[in-house]
């Protein structure tokens, strides 16, 4: 009778006292647990605290703890998990699921992780069938992203620093409109698990038929503290915001939206307009100088291409520094005597140089193909940039008058816009998948690593895991103790 009881208690819980979880307007157990799960979300730390029992997801019934919400069409869903309870069965596990129902044998998809290091995609085809699974060959994963498109569904599973390992499953119809969340299962009915869940994302990507530079989805400033790995969302808006720059201070970020630059106060989460004059056609260009004095902006100039303009940081009438375009700052010397930008000159973009009181500029890149992203490191010895030149999109660095071109990265990404930490030791830079980029393009809305390596090279790491590209790292964005970076990551609406 006291079983029962508690059985009777748990499905009541689970129907009944629902309770908005960050993210996730709901949550619950799901199937006859023993021992009634629950869901603790931090605000501050942006953290889930997930609590779970139930036997098993397996064969033709599941009991587990859920953290729900209910989304329609394609949609992304990330986060990093960890067990945080001592454990009793080597199959205890957690992870993203998609589900048709609440019932404990609905048809559904889960990517999960066990703590025997088991990753798998498993699945079940329809309601009341034995479960599925497809077995990733990458073991004790802890960054999880489960994504949809259409009636495909594809599990995306790292061990946190390094890149993704993909398993999928196609034709598995599940309909459009479908419960979506985070789960643990203790697999055994006796004993409750705990996972503590953290960057935890719901992404609805970009549409079919989207339109580049006139469509738009929704844009997340994030802050990534490098020591914990863990992402801050600090500001969010219906519209594109892009590149965000830290102000020397480390009391605000720098970002453009919609041709205007925006001031974002970190401790009110409030932002502003700067005034930039006349200069109304801002793109993600733009750098402050090292001092913190001067801002350098591109814009859309008298003939519609971007030119080079130079601004007090605190806003002012903006000095125009490059005769012609297309031209795009992206550096300062440390000394604040120089100004390095990516300029369109005989159908072909190099690096050039010019001085930020204005005069002639000087070309210090001459190969062919595309140059782009040119940034002095702090010490002035050397200007870090990407290029095509070896035939994907690489970092490289050469000395401050063009010579001595050194590669630092060669693999298998198309990598861009290198940013040097303050204290000079690191390097952070995105990578786009070569899968859904060509070398010379850096698009919108694409899966995106951001990674990290030594200022002198070496072998990087990912340090986020980012549904972005355009706008998302495009300018400097360390704090000032080179222990945080700033970024954008997008998504059209969530219900």
């Amino acid at each position: 009778m006291k079983t029962l009881l508690v059985v009777l208690l748990s499905l009541l819980y689970g129907a009944v006292c629902a309770q908005s979880i960050g993210l996730f307007p709901s949550n619950g157990d799901v199937g006859p647990v023993l021992h009634p799960g629950s869901a603790v979300y931090d605000s501050s730390a942006q953290t889930y605290l997930v609590s779970g029992s139930g036997s098993n997801i397996w064969f033709t019934r599941d009991e587990f703890q859920y953290v729900y919400t209910r989304l329609k069409g394609d949609f992304i869903l990330q986060a990093r998990g960890r067990f945080v309870s001592k454990g009793a069965t080597a199959h205890r596990k957690f992870g993203w699921m998609v589900r048709t129902g609440l019932d404990t044998g609905s048809a559904m998809v889960t990517a999960a992780v066990h703590a025997d290091g088991l990753t798998s995609l498993q699945y079940r085809k329809q309601t009341g069938a034995n479960v599925e699974e497809n077995r990733s060959t990458l073991t004790a994963a802890d960054v999880i992203q489960l994504e949809r498109q259409g009636n495909r569904y594809i599990m995306s599973v790292a061990r946190d620093g390094g890149p993704f390992v993909i398993n999928d499953v196609t034709d598995l119809p599940l309909g459009d409109e479908v419960y979506v969340g985070l789960f643990v299962c203790s697999h055994n009915k006796d004993v409750t698990e705990r996972v503590l869940f953290d960057n935890v994302r719901l992404i609805k990507p970009a549409p079919a038929g989207w339109v580049p530079y006139k469509d738009y989805l929704g844009s997340h400033i994030e802050v990534l503290d490098l020591g914990s790995g863990r992402r801050s969302v600090v500001y969010s808006a219906p519209v594109s915001l892009q590149a965000p720059n830290w102000t020397l201070d480390g009391r605000a970020l720098l970002y453009n939206s919609s041709g205007f630059i925006y001031r974002l106060d970190l401790s009110s989460r409030t932002a502003s307009v700067l005034n930039t004059g006349s200069v109304h056609s801002n793109n993600n260009d733009h750098v402050l100088s090292f001092d913190g004095k001067m801002l350098v902006l591109s814009s859309a100039g008298a003939g519609g291409a971007s030119v080079v303009y130079k601004v007090p940081s605190t806003g002012g009438d903006p000095v125009q520094l490059t005769p012609t375009g297309p031209s795009y700052g992206h550096g300062w010397s440390p000394d604040g005597r120089y100004i390095v930008f990516t300029g369109q000159r005989n159908g072909d973009f190099d690096i050039y140089r010019i001085p930020a009181t204005g005069g002639a500029e000087v070309r210090l890149t001459t190969t062919p193909g595309l140059d782009d992203g040119p940034e002095y490191s702090p010490d002035g010895q050397y200007i870090y940039f990407n290029s095509v030149r070896s035939g994907s999109m690489q970092i490289w660095r050469m000395r401050p008058d063009g010579s001595q071109p050194e590669q630092l990265t060669a693999d298998t990404c198309n990598n861009w816009f290198p940013h040097v930490s303050p204290d000079g030791k690191w390097v952070v830079f995105i990578s786009f998948w070569p899968s859904e980029t060509r070398p010379d393009d850096h698009p919108f809305y694409r899966h995106v690593y951001l990674r990290v390596m030594p200022a002198s090279g070496g072998k990087p790491r990912v340090i986020a895991y980012v549904y972005g590209g355009q706008g998302t790292i495009n300018t400097p964005s360390w704090a000032p103790d080179s222990k945080r970076i700033a970024f954008v990551s997008n998504s059209g609406a969530i219900p």
